[in-house]
């Protein structure tokens, strides 16, 4: 099966071991960033949501209009507006891009964070909430008639929309989360569900909790698995490591100082989602797993959403990338700490590896399939 590649599409040059130098939309950084990725082989970009960030929407429509062949993934969450008028926001962005739209729905794992626009609705709460709203946006992306809806979370009459997608029936639906509520919602709804990078093991047993889901959600088919990580990458394992550590140490440092390194816990000293509990045990438990998985600069974020690194010379990021590829991952979220020179790095010298190997497994695999055929024929 085909690999995807998935980066980051920042708004500004800020990250975890460094403040940004500008505002918060900085227009041309943006689009740097943005044609870094379509010009190094990256199949997308991840437009992220945050309750005082840049509106991921129309950053996301302004790539799109100065780019040919970048794909987006648009974060969204349903507290922030009625589904009628999402649908028609999403469904105008894919006509702007021509059809490059996914739209990534957050249920949102932090109460705190989710009260700041006004969402006082419990997790679980929420959880049914996202469901309903994403069964609404696929009926108005695909429904040419007007028709009324009566939920426990939503009711209106007589809508239809006059703009649909590029894309037919419709645009992907992309969904997160690790726990047990989180598998049922996405199991159900989503054709792409997002993974945190974990060791090898852990990411099988949550793919299968995902099919699970799925299957137990009365599907025929799963969802395309997606596992996100932070590539840290030299040209000798020594190097790697060197910077490795460095960047933990500018993570610390910019903590000491007090300065914010991360807005996903807001100050609060655990974080409430699953998700990110996860990564603190992990890395609890272990700094290095599998080929080249690194945990300090999860817990040097306390968990904080993609966090864990792949470390090692490209070679070495590149094949523990294809393990996470023959569990059944086959889109790979990747994002550095230097965002725009980490891409390119990773657009040039990973990326081209993977594609590579997985072409090469894909013809042994096509080969073995003729082979089985001929001789059932005799």
């Amino acid at each position: 099966m085909p690999v995807e590649f998935l980066g980051i599409a920042a708004t500004n040059d800020g990250s975890e071991t460094t403040s940004r130098s500008g505002a918060s939309f900085d227009k041309e950084y943006t689009l740097r960033l943005a044609r870094a990725h379509e010009d190094h082989g990256w199949d997308r970009v991840l437009f992220a949501y945050g309750s005082g960030s840049p509106d991921p929407a129309p950053a996301a429509a302004y790539i799109a209009a100065r780019l040919e062949r970048l794909q987006i993934l648009l974060a969204h969450r349903p507290n922030v507006s009625y589904p009628t008028f999402a649908a028609k926001t999403f469904a105008t962005l894919d006509r702007i891009s021509e059809g490059r739209l996914t739209v990534h729905f957050i249920t949102g794992g932090n109460d705190r964070e989710q009260g700041r626009e006004g969402d006082t609705l419990t997790k679980d709460e929420r959880y049914a909430r996202t469901r309903e709203y994403i069964r609404i946006v696929k009926k108005i992306w695909t429904t040419h008639e007007p028709f009324d809806h009566e939920g426990e979370h939503y009711r209106f009459h007589d809508f239809v929309s006059d703009v649909f997608p590029v894309q037919q029936p419709r645009p992907d639906v992309s969904f997160g989360g690790s726990s047990p509520a989180a598998y049922a919602a996405g199991g159900a709804e989503a054709d792409i569900y997002c993974l945190w990078g974990e060791p090898l093991a852990r990411t099988a047993e949550q793919i299968e909790a995902v099919k699970a889901a799925a299957r137990a959600a009365g599907r025929t088919d799963v969802p395309r698995i997606q596992v996100a990580f932070r590539p840290i990458i030299a040209p000798t394992e020594e190097l790697a490591w060197e910077k490795a550590h460095r960047t933990v140490g500018a993570i610390k440092a910019r903590k000491a100082k007090g300065e914010p390194v991360t807005r996903r816990h807001n100050g609060q000293t655990a974080p409430q989602n699953t998700g990110s509990q996860r990564l603190i045990a992990i890395a609890e438990a272990g700094e290095r797993y599998d080929r080249a998985l690194w945990t300090p600069t999860a817990a040097a974020t306390g968990g904080a959403g993609n966090s864990n690194a792949l470390v090692g010379t490209p070679e070495t990021v590149a094949q523990a990338l294809l393990d996470y590829y023959d569990l059944g991952v086959d889109i790979l979220s990747a994002r550095g700490y230097d965002l725009l020179d980490d891409a390119i790095d990773f657009g040039r010298y990973v990326i081209p590896i993977v594609r590579e190997e997985v072409a090469k497994r894909d013809a042994a695999r096509a080969d073995r399939g003729r082979q089985a055929l001929a001789a059932v024929r005799g």
